[in-house]
């Protein structure tokens, strides 16, 4: 079984990109189960706070999550053409202390989406993780890309996916990243 950790960038009750996570944890294969962790309760990073109380538990949680998986699903908003603070500020602390970066990213493939209420999807924010991901070496997904656009209207109110073209697509990516995840975690 193909584990792959999904976490969407977004604090918002409503979030499209926690609707698009869980969409993607509802259409992974048989053979993959995409785990939904938030990052709700992580503290701005500040490292007098980390040198006098340590890693908070909440960031040591999703750390030793992300390390036993053989994926990690971005599902990022985009704020202002970039990244949201709110998730670098997560994955800055996932990276703490350096030492640990190889453990729990090392290797690991990384995969992207998003989506946005906007006309342009989130081909910015997605493009700005690739670096962050690069420097935290994970092995980037290069298939299939998902850039969701007019997010507001392919999701219901409650957050289910309504439309059935971008279902598919959906399930065609999460496929074959599944697929990426499963062929690494083979070749170590």
């Amino acid at each position: 079984m193909t584990t792959i950790i999904g976490i969407s960038g977004s604090l918002r009750k409503g979030s499209y990109n926690a609707a698009l996570l869980r969409a993607a944890a509802e259409l992974a294969p048989s053979d993959c189960k995409i785990e939904i962790v938030s990052i709700k309760g992580i503290p701005l990073y500040d490292g007098d706070l980390e040198t006098a109380q340590g890693i908070p538990a909440v960031v040591t949680d999703i750390k030793n999550r992300v390390a036993a998986a053989e994926g990690l699903l971005l599902v990022t908003p985009e704020y202002n053409n970039s990244i949201p603070g709110v998730f670098k500020n997560a994955i800055d602390w996932l990276s703490r202390p350096p030492a640990d970066i190889a453990h729990v990213f090392g290797n690991k493939s990384g995969g992207l989406i998003g989506a946005t209420p906007g006309r342009m999807g989130t081909a910015f924010s997605q493009t700005a993780w690739l670096p962050v991901l690069r420097t935290l070496g994970t092995r980037p997904f290069f298939g299939k890309t998902l850039y969701v656009s007019g997010a507001a209207k392919v999701f219901d109110a409650a957050g289910r996916l309504t439309d059935n073209e971008l279902r598919e697509r959906l399930r065609a990516y999460v496929e074959q990243f599944a697929a990426f995840a499963a062929a690494a975690r083979e070749s170590r």
